[in-house]
């Protein structure tokens, strides 16, 4: 066996030992996936790995920006691991042998939470317990019986979406429920609660169905409908199962038809996808058979009717109010910013408040997918792409808005999302006058961000050498900030990175702020706090050589 002892040079930590286990892969780094978590700012998000090679333990640096040292000198190739090496990565020293100390015994690297009852692999969310009683097979075969009655006493083989929005004939539907409710109010349970039942009945005829609730919750963050008998939640950060359920798929089928009709979008064998956008601003996703194998599926992103501000931010734990006026300054000295994370880690409500940093006597054109920013500067124009209609004509694409908004005479551009070919014009935009423009993509570091972006501009079908394309994001991109969402459920920025340069092949990164996580608390928070590096970015000092600058220089000294 072959154990590494993690000692922390300013003794902030206990000293650990690791296994390692010539099977698996192990990881080194900052970030809470690697197996060994070392939470030090000088300390990369995968910075060393040690795998089994030819009957021994290798070790190799894993394009750390501060390397890994290996008995005192720098590792820049694989190397044999022995008794007593010892690899240094930041604050931390990590001695190699092949017995275990006798002075502790081999513990976990990465934090663990504090044991708690076992759990389901997704809790019921208790907001909706109280539901539970209405979708029980009895009570599920008395809904469908009374649905059936009500629409043949209007003499209606089914409710289309034209007559659901007919104010009279929604009264009628009222009307027709009400006396079939009194014709069997004897087969009903005594304890039930009436008038919920009789809600839960009228969103199956003209809302929703069972999701109308969820939709009406404003804690409710995503509606996720896999088949039409598992309906998931989002609440707080938190997956949550639901137990609300459909009769069936064609049940499934009807309510997304009356979502999407009235968008003047349809959805069938034909064309079983579709997005949309409801007048709320909620951003709806559905796929119907054949294409999804267990039934049709929906998914709902909602978006909050409050506008979100640093405060707000900051409040939540999403920032800090030095990493807010770091942000502020960075869109005032007209940065272009790219605000990168995974799906639902935030990405979209950071971009309006970076949004909001924006001076109101300039003129804002923004472009996106589906339209969620919300901003309040009078002079802006809002442009939101199109997809194909139903013969496959009249699509209009992101670039294609890009394309067109260099012509209205913009002094920023703020792209919702970049995920496609648009990125190539975005970055001339950015090259070419259009400073400070903001944009979000999908990556899990700022590194990645880098390598999408390359991979988005060879979308756009141009024969362009990779260096080209490199020197375009090099001398395009100022700023990546990454917006991650922890394992507790809450979004958090969690490293602020400088685009410096371009060295030969290689796009130059520095971070300035990066986040430590140092384990959970009692209640399964994320305990950790964003701290500098040392590294103080351009913008800074050309703004504090002009004497413009607002932000206390202290903030990028490291506390030790």
């Amino acid at each position: 066996m072959a154990f590494l002892t993690i000692t922390a040079a300013d003794g902030r930590e206990k000293e650990r030992v690791v296994t390692l286990d010539p099977a698996a892969e192990t990881t080194v780094g900052r970030s809470p996936e690697c197996r060994v978590v070392l939470n030090d700012g000088k300390v990369s998000r995968s910075h060393l790995r040690i795998t089994w090679k030819d009957g021994a333990f290798w070790a190799a640096d894993a394009g750390s920006t501060f390397g890994t040292l290996f008995n005192g000198a720098a590792l820049t190739a694989p190397a044999r691991l022995a008794p007593n090496d010892r690899l240094a990565c930041g604050g931390y020293v990590l001695a190699y042998s092949e017995a275990a100390p006798a002075a502790s015994a081999p513990a976990p690297a990465a934090p663990k939470r504090p044991a708690a009852e076992p759990e389901p692999e997704i809790a019921m969310d208790p907001a909706l317990a109280a539901l539970a009683v209405l979708y029980t097979d009895e009570m599920m075969a008395m809904k469908k019986r009374i649905h059936e009655q009500v629409l043949f006493k209007l003499n209606l083989p089914e409710i289309a979406t034209k007559q659901i929005q007919d104010d009279e004939m929604r009264a009628k539907l009222e009307v027709a429920l009400d006396q079939v409710l009194r014709e069997v109010r004897h087969e009903l349970p005594r304890d039930l609660a009436n008038d919920l039942f009789r809600q839960t009945l009228l969103d199956e005829l003209v809302g929703y169905g069972p999701i109308t609730p969820m939709l009406r919750d404003p804690s409710v963050d995503e509606v996720m409908v896999n088949g039409p008998g598992r309906i998931f939640v989002e609440r707080k950060g938190r997956l949550l199962e639901t137990g609300a359920r459909f009769f069936d798929d064609r049940h499934l089928i009807t309510i997304i038809q009356r979502v999407v009709e009235p968008l003047g979008r349809h959805v069938d064998e034909a064309s079983p996808m579709v997005d949309a956008r409801l007048p709320d601003g909620s951003r709806v996703n559905a796929i119907i058979p054949p294409l999804a194998l267990d039934g049709s599926s929906v998914t709902i992103r909602k978006f909050s009717k409050k506008k979100l501000t640093t405060d707000d931010l900051i409040a939540f734990g999403s920032m800090t109010p030095e990493i807010a006026l770091f942000l502020e300054e960075a869109v005032r000295a007209r940065q272009n910013i790219v605000v990168s994370g995974g799906t639902g880690s935030g990405k979209t409500t950071l971009l309006n408040v970076l949004s909001q940093f924006i001076p109101r006597g300039e003129r804002l054109v923004t472009i996106e997918d589906s339209a969620e920013l919300k901003l309040s500067h009078r002079n802006i124009v809002r442009l939101e792409a199109r997809p194909a209609n139903i013969e496959g004509r009249g699509r209009v694409a992101i670039r294609d808005l890009v394309i067109n908004a260099l012509r209205m005479r913009p002094d920023r551009i703020v792209v919702g999302e970049c995920r496609g070919p648009e990125a190539l014009d975005m970055l001339q935009a950015m090259n070419t006058g259009h400073d400070g423009s903001l944009t979000t993509a999908h990556a899990n570091t700022p590194r990645d961000v880098l390598a999408r972006l390359e991979n988005m501009v060879m979308m756009a079908g141009f024969e362009l050498p990779s260096a080209a394309i490199r020197e375009q994001i090099s001398s395009a991109i100022n700023l990546i900030v990454q917006q991650n969402r922890l394992p507790d459920g809450s979004r958090k920025i969690v490293q602020i990175s400088e685009v410096t340069g371009r060295e030969g092949a290689t796009i130059l990164l520095q971070d300035i702020f990066v986040f430590e996580q140092k384990g959970f608390g009692p209640d399964g928070k994320v305990l950790g706090n964003m701290v500098a590096t040392g590294n103080i970015p351009q913008f800074v000092e050309e703004l504090k050589a002009k004497g413009d600058l607002r932000l206390d220089m202290g903030v990028f000294v490291p506390k030790a």
